[in-house]
């Protein structure tokens, strides 16, 4: 009983031995599987570190970052050596100018014992947008280290030994801009380009000279000069160019060569710089924000020219494709059908646009002239300008900080931007008040003096005028252009009345033209807030905010009859009213009073009547100004048109205008022109 009882025992002591055991082999087993596992973790960040320092070299353009990456056995798989392989993604990505690489969805994955790396790539070309390739890759471990197995096919999936890439490019015409009648606002013209070959221009003091001379002949700085032909790109025997020239020079100074070159001109130059605008070279930066657009060309940077980009340049034509030794295409990347761009014909007429710049003799302001019956824009102008084809062709630093530090500011579109438009809204004024019969134009109302205000609470602020009249009528409040009668007869008819009447124009409207602006303004907020800000508005001034070519469309409901007709500027775009603005009474008996403006002696525009023509006018005069009884900037204004036949509106700005001078006052010319022409 005894032995039984220790042998029993026995048996039990072992087992901890045996359990013991295992959990050694466990533990050992596991240390095993953790460092196998790290391995291929290293192993894993490793290869994707290889495959993204690759693609990031592909993406930068950076093609001699490939050379470190690749294997040492690249000559013999795929033919070409490390070196080689840079030069031909060189060559073929810079021969079809390709730009915006973009590379996606990169991914490593391990097959048996190799690792194969996936990814896209996009990219653009003078073509445009290339579809997106797809690539498969192979690294092989090398040491300790992974290196891509390289073959063509990285350059373009479907490329083997030998194979080329083959580039033509047929380049759209860029769509020209005409006025009415044919004649050319932006055109595509053969122009001389002034440039250098920097082996004729010889070594140090001789080269100096000859610099000196070709910067003073074409209004270039030397140093703009120096600066082209230290571009990475020059070679002794290259032609470098410098400027496009408007006319050939009498005298070519030595060094200087001449190329005859396909450029965009705008023969009006200033007269139409702010409405035509420019064009200038595709950037990386515009590709980035469009990638429809192609790699070389040139887009719109401003005026029409940007507006109506797309239509204008079309679309460039080419094939890209993968050809053999023999140069037989075996696949074609990309190809585009060429659309050139389209013609785009404006309402304006050349004659009258210049016409309209040259009256504002380079001073501030904006002069806009129109068919009230269709709508039609036939004058849109700013001053001062700027030279559109400088700004394409090659301006100097030194001329582009003069516009840029200009207090005249050239580059502002006036014609777009927003004034009080002071006396001449009177018109609009009177309209209201007659449709709400709140005004009665045979009612004489006494005002006595220059200043006017309703009561005590308005504080020290008084409304003015210039002539000292009593009493006064619809007729003559216009004639005299008086601020304290068209005051008090806003204050009359109310808020509610005066808004409800204004908001039958445009206010608040976006208008159907590709140029830029905002929306005319009644006030800053919803309702005036005070009576002495509706008094204001009531003659032009207040917070009112309406640009020329806005004012043109108000102010056509004198001209229809009460129908305001919204402004066009593409000849194929429909002409489009509104009914209603104003009754035809009302219209008719301010339309009388407006001749009277011109005919009656002491009318604001009694000076146009020597014209001999039939016209009726307002004047105004917006006086900006931040403290009462001071001297202001005057902005002068005027609206014109031929009240028998309405077959011109005429709307001048002048900013800031200067003692004794006004729109009135230069503007016989060209009314005498329109009414020749468009009677």
């Amino acid at each position: 009983m005894e032995r039984k009882s220790v042998k029993r025992r026995q048996k039990r002591s072992k087992m901890p031995l045996i359990i013991g055991g295992a959990a050694v082999i466990l533990l050992a087993t596991g240390g095993g599987i953790g460092y196998w596992m790290y391995q291929k973790n290293q192993e894993e960040k490793a290869s994707q570190q290889v495959v993204k320092q690759f693609t990031q070299a592909i993406e930068k353009q950076e093609f001699d970052k490939v050379e470190t990456l690749l294997s040492k056995d690249t000559k013999k798989m795929s033919g070409y050596t490390a070196s080689e392989v840079v030069k031909k993604y060189q060559t073929v990505f810079s021969g079809i100018s390709a730009q915006s690489l973009k590379v996606s969805s990169v991914a490593t994955k391990k097959t048996n014992d190799t690792y194969q790396f996936t990814y896209q790539l996009q990219l653009t070309t003078p073509l445009g947008e290339m579809a997106k390739q797809s690539y498969t890759g192979k690294l092989v471990k090398e040491k300790d280290a992974y290196k891509v197995q390289w073959q063509p096919n990285l350059i373009f999936p479907e490329m083997e030994k030998e194979d080329k890439v083959s580039y033509t490019l047929n380049e759209a015409v860029r769509g020209e801009i005409t006025d009415r009648n044919n004649n050319k606002l932006a055109q595509n013209a053969r122009l001389n380009q002034v440039g250098v070959v920097p082996s004729a221009l010889g070594e140090g003091e001789e080269k100096e000279k000859k610099i000196q001379a070709i910067a003073k002949t074409f209004s270039l700085s030397e140093e703009e000069i120096t600066q082209a032909l230290n571009q990475s790109w020059v070679q002794p025997d290259y032609f470098v160019p410098l400027k496009i020239l408007d006319t050939r020079p009498e005298t070519i100074p030595d060094g200087a060569t001449l190329q005859e070159v396909t450029a965009r001109y705008y023969p009006l130059k200033e007269a139409a710089s702010h409405l035509i605008g420019y064009v200038g070279t595709i950037t990386a930066e515009d590709l980035e924000k469009n990638p429809e657009l192609s790699a070389n060309g040139t887009i719109g940077r401003s005026g029409l020219e940007m507006a109506l980009d797309k239509e204008l340049r079309g679309q460039n034509g080419g094939k890209i494709s993968i050809t053999s030794k023999e140069d037989k295409e075996k696949n074609v990347l990309q190809e585009v059908e060429k659309k050139d761009g389209k013609t785009i014909q404006l309402t304006i007429d050349s004659q009258v646009q210049q016409l309209a710049f040259d009256e504002l003799a380079n001073d501030k302001g904006a002069n806009v002239v129109t068919l009230p019956k269709t709508g039609e824009l036939l004058a849109v102008t700013s001053s001062p300008s700027f030279d559109p084809n400088a700004m394409t062709n090659g301006i100097s630093q030194k001329a582009y900080d003069a516009y840029q530090n200009d207090e005249n500011l050239p580059f502002i579109s006036r014609f777009a931007t927003g004034y009080a438009p002071g006396s001449t809204f009177k018109a609009i004024t009177a309209g209201i008040g007659l449709d709400s019969q709140t005004l009665d134009p045979g009612k004489e109302v006494a005002i006595d003096g220059l200043k006017w205000q309703k009561d005590a609470s308005w504080g020290d602020y008084f409304v003015t005028r210039v002539t000292d009249t009593s009493p006064v009528n619809l007729r003559s409040a216009l004639v005299n252009s008086d601020n304290i009668y068209m005051a008090q007869e806003t204050l009359r008819m109310g808020e509610k009345t005066f808004r409800s009447g204004l908001d039958k124009f445009i206010f608040g409207e976006e208008l159907n033209l590709p140029i830029a602006m905002t929306p005319a303004q009644i006030s800053n907020e919803e309702s005036f807030q005070s009576e002495i800000l509706l008094a204001d508005t009531g003659y032009g001034q207040g917070e009112l905010l309406i640009n020329p070519i806005q004012q043109s469309a108000m102010y056509s409901v004198f001209a229809n009859k009460g129908t305001l007709v919204y402004p066009k500027l593409l000849m194929d775009t429909e002409t489009k009213t509104k009914d209603g603005v104003l009754k035809e009474a009302s219209v008719n008996q301010i339309v009388d009073d407006l001749q009277a403006v011109v005919s009656e002696t002491n009318g604001t525009a009694h000076s146009l009547s020597s014209l001999g023509i039939s016209l009726a006018a307002k004047t105004g005069t917006a006086e900006i100004k931040t403290k009462q009884d001071t001297k202001g900037q005057e902005n002068s204004f005027l609206m014109a048109f031929n009240p028998e036949t309405a077959g011109y509106m005429f709307v001048s700005l002048l900013e800031d205008r200067k003692e004794n001078d006004s729109t009135t006052s230069r503007s016989g010319e060209i009314l005498a022109y329109l009414d020749e022409h468009y009677r």
